[in-house]
């Protein structure tokens, strides 16, 4: 009979993933070692590989994590039935939370996919050509000549170019939020530099400037 396993077990095992995203997006995983995991989770590493067997398999679960979150994003939207511009904006819209929330497993899965076995990369980019296949349906579905002309994909790959790599300049406590940008991709996906409604980025800077100019004014009064 399988022994059964310890009352959170399965919740430990998800905070050393975490930790373990953190040190590979920081490191890279030839560069962080078991060690240095174990340390990080508040474990010792004898603890530790009794949640994992090995390095390896923490990055197999932080790949296989991610992208499956992004294929279940991809189902979810799907299952909606939306019209097609609706549908590409809401599509648009979770991947850039997604990746807001996943930065360090976002990250691990683009720069260290490559030290995963042939088999095991395999698996992963198929769940990479799933959604990369599912947001280029969605842009067919706005504009059905581009399956003819054969520019989905080229488009497709030009969107996830401007989201994918956000996390590198987009600061959490800065003036635009994720939720605002995506937007201003939106809007730039649909309509091109014009389209781009300036208020979205100038939302906060406005707000600030207001509290300034009303110290201007007490000190002139005075």
């Amino acid at each position: 009979m399988p022994r059964k396993r310890a009352a959170g077990f399965d919740n430990q095992r998800e905070l050393i993933i975490e930790q373990a995203a953190t040190l590979f997006a920081r490191n890279g995983f030839p560069g962080t070692s078991m060690n240095e995991v174990a340390e990080a989770c508040g474990l010792s590493k004898a603890s530790l590989y009794h949640y994992v067997s090995d390095k390896y398999q923490l990055l197999m679960y932080i790949c296989e994590g991610h992208i499956e979150r992004l294929c279940a994003l991809v189902d979810e939207v799907a299952r909606l039935d939306l019209a097609p511009e609706p549908r590409l904006r809401l599509m648009v819209q979770r991947f850039v939370e997604e990746y807001a929330d996943a930065q360090n497993e976002h990250r691990v899965l683009t720069e260290d996919v490559r030290f995963l076995e042939a088999k095991d990369q395999k698996r992963i980019l198929g769940g990479e050509r799933k959604v990369v296949e599912a947001m280029a349906q969605a842009m067919i579905g706005v504009r059905p000549e581009l399956e003819a002309g054969k520019m989905a994909k080229p488009l497709t790959m030009l969107l996830f170019g401007m989201i994918n790599w956000m996390f590198m300049w987009l600061k959490p406590d800065g003036e635009l939020t994720h939720e605002r940008m995506a937007v201003v991709v939106s809007d730039l996906l649909f309509g091109g530099i014009g389209a781009v409604n300036l208020d979205v980025a100038n939302h906060k800077k406005e707000a600030e400037k207001k509290p300034k100019a009303k110290q201007m004014e007490t000190k002139q009064q005075r």
